[in-house]
């Protein structure tokens, strides 16, 4: 292995780290704690776009919320699912402006109080209530299969809506002889400026984007049909199947994705934290620890770390960095590298385009002239 010096010193812009999303971009589509989760990423070294998927509109004036709350204080449920902290708490806090809230804690007492995870579980306990029972895995199957295996023919069942209907579930339930009520706290809806959700869509679809999160089936369902509504959802699609990565919260997220073939991932705990983990995991496993010039060499999104030091690249120069990297090794004739420049581009700008990146990289001897044919990384035979 060569561990001669750089002949050619690193440009200003070079930064070393050891952030594992340094070089990538990532998508955010979430409505709620976009900030927190934008944040995070920031932390491991992203750069974000940020662009709410969907409107959170709070029924708190809705008439449909106040009947049900209504009759439910008069004739409590025998069980009560909690589906979502904020929607439970959300349900509590409206029917207080209606001088409704403690008829329906104290109906609510003499019922089964179910939690799909932890922070609906808490939301119950800060109404001075407690749950009967609450899934390890925050599933909404899980709880439906604890609901049908102890039986719920004759009984009625209330569940707290988190934005939509839940068809699957309340159909098996009436399927089995239950009363259900829904409760629909929340809807989701189209953002109210939809430009910035536009550029991000544009961002994925064009490769400015190396990874999209999602929070929430809904902003799932709401990327797609935003793009669907603008002609973009078939280009979305071939994107989210192909190099851009899909990082979900949750399975039950990933629904309206893996319903068009997207390959989905997500971690094992629904939780925005555990999702920025699996996210730094996944991300720049994909792509793999080079040998060049006697250099450890990683591409990105919009960057190439070469032993640990960030080099930012242009659109350009990136476009060219992966036609070297699609073959390490092999030769890239200035024909094919030409395409990488855009259509105005001549034979000339090859050659001035290579000196450039030389020069982004830190050390000439990276990328290696064949004469007559062309240029080639300079793979390292024995990597150290």
């Amino acid at each position: 292995m060569n561990n001669a010096p750089p002949a050619t010193a690193s440009p200003p812009t070079a930064e070393a780290t050891t952030a594992p999303l340094a070089g990538f971009t990532v998508a955010v589509t979430a409505a709620r704690r976009a900030e927190e989760l934008s944040a995070l990423l920031h932390r491991k070294g992203a750069q974000v776009i940020a662009a709410p998927a969907l409107r959170i509109v709070p029924l708190s004036d809705d008439q449909r919320l106040a009947t049900v709350s209504e009759q439910l204080t008069r004739t409590p449920a025998d069980v009560v699912v909690a589906t979502t902290g904020i929607g439970f708490r959300g349900w509590v806090e409206a029917c207080e402006t209606w001088g409704m809230a403690e008829p329906l804690l104290t109906s609510m007492a003499s019922s089964r109080l179910l939690a799909r995870g932890p922070k609906a579980k808490g939301a119950i306990r800060a109404a001075g209530l407690t749950e009967e029972w609450s899934p390890p895995s925050e599933s909404s199957a899980e709880v439906l299969d604890y609901l049908l295996q102890r039986g719920v023919h004759g009984l009625r069942v209330a569940i707290q809506l988190h934005g939509e209907p839940l068809p699957d579930f309340t159909a098996a339930l009436r399927l089995a002889g239950a009363e259900v009520i829904e409760v629909p706290v929340y809807r989701w809806t189209q953002p109210e400026q939809t430009a910035p959700l536009d550029r991000l869509i544009e961002a994925v679809t064009t490769g400015g984007v190396d990874a999209v999160t999602f929070t929430s089936a809904p902003a799932a369902a709401g990327l797609l049909t935003r793009a669907h509504t603008t002609g973009q959802q078939h280009a979305l699609v071939q994107a989210l199947r192909g190099h851009v990565l899909t990082m979900c919260v949750g399975p039950v997220t990933a629904r309206p994705l893996m319903a068009h073939d997207i390959p989905t991932v997500w971690p094992d705990r629904a939780r925005i934290g555990a999702q920025v983990r699996k996210l730094t995991e996944e991300l720049p496993a994909r792509f793999p620890t080079l040998h060049v010039a006697g250099h450890r060499m990683r591409l990105r999104g919009h960057a190439v770390l070469v032993d640990g030091t960030v080099h930012t690249l242009s659109p350009t120069l990136m476009r060219l960095m992966r036609a070297l990297a699609h073959r390490p090794g092999q030769v890239r004739d200035r024909a094919h590298l030409l395409t990488c420049l855009g259509e105005d581009a001549d034979a000339h700008a090859v050659e001035t385009a290579v000196a450039r990146l030389r020069t982004a990289l830190g050390d000439p001897k990276i990328i290696q002239t064949v004469v007559k044919r062309g240029y080639r990384l300079a793979l390292d035979t024995h990597p150290c």
